[in-house]
C-alpha cells in the first residue's frame, strides 16, 4: 500500500509518526506499508537471524536483527543521490564495531546507519522491483551484501557490492560477507521451512 505525502512532510516528520504494524517505509517522499509477514516468511526470517547469531554473537563479530528500521538521514553519506529513506528490511546484520551500543552496553532502539548485510524475503503480494530497489539503495550506501529470498520460486538472488547480481538455486552455495564464516546452500535455507513433527 502506498500513501502519497504532502511535499512538506520530511523524513524527520515521518519518523515522529507512530509505528505501524506491519511497518511502513519512507522512500522518495512516499510511505509504503510492508505486507504482513506470513508463516514461511516468518520462519525464514527467524532461522536466518538464529544462524547468523549462533556464529557471530559470542565472538562479537556481528549481530542479526529481524525487522529493524534503518534510516538514512539528511546530511549523511547515505542521503546523497537517492534522498532520505527509512526502510525496514526483513533481516539485517551489523558488524559489531558499527553497532551504536548505549553506554550501559544495551542495543539502541534507533539505527541511523546502513546495515552491512540486508535480507529481504519476498511475500506473495510484494512488488519485486520495490524490494530490489531497497537492496540496491543499501549497496550504494555501504552495505556489502544483499539477499532476496523468494520462497515460492525457491531461489535466492544475491547482490554483492561491485558485482552483478547472482541467481542461486538448489545446491548452490550462498555468498557471505567477508566478516562472516557461514556455510549455507539454497537447499539448506529452504530446508528451514520444514519442522520435525
Amino acid at each position: 500500500m502506498t500513501t502519497a505525502l504532502p511535499p512538506s512532510l520530511t523524513l524527520e516528520e515521518f519518523l515522529k509518526q507512530p509505528e505501524t504494524k506491519p511497518a511502513s517505509e519512507f522512500i522518495d517522499g512516499k510511505i509504503y506499508q510492508k505486507p504482513m509477514p506470513q508463516g514461511k516468511h516468518s520462519r525464514l526470517q527467524l532461522k536466518f537471524c538464529d544462524a547468523v547469531n549462533q556464529v557471530a554473537e559470542k565472538s562479537k563479530i556481528a549481530l542479526a536483527f529481524p525487522e529493524l528500521r534503518c534510516t538514512y538521514p539528511a546530511g549523511s553519506r547515505s542521503s546523497s543521490v537517492y534522498g532520505n529513506r527509512s526502510i525496514v528490511p526483513d533481516a539485517t546484520v551489523f558488524l559489531w564495531e558499527r553497532i551504536p551500543f548505549e553506554a550501559d552496553g544495551e542495543v539502541p532502539n534507533v539505527f541511523n546507519i546502513y546495515p552491512d548485510w540486508t535480507v529481504e524475503i519476498l511475500s506473495p503480494e510484494q512488488r519485486v522491483t520495490k524490494v530490489i530497489s531497497n537492496i540496491l539503495h543499501c549497496l550504494k550506501h555501504g552495505t556489502q551484501l544483499g539477499w532476496l529470498i523468494d520462497p515460492d520460486e525457491r531461489l535466492i538472488l544475491a547482490f554483492i557490492l561491485g558485482q552483478e547480481s547472482i541467481e542461486l538455486k538448489a545446491s548452490d552455495r550462498l555468498p557471505m560477507p567477508k566478516f562472516l564464516t557461514l556455510d549455507l546452500t539454497v537447499e539448506q535455507v529452504f530446508g528451514w521451512l520444514k519442522v520435525s513433527q
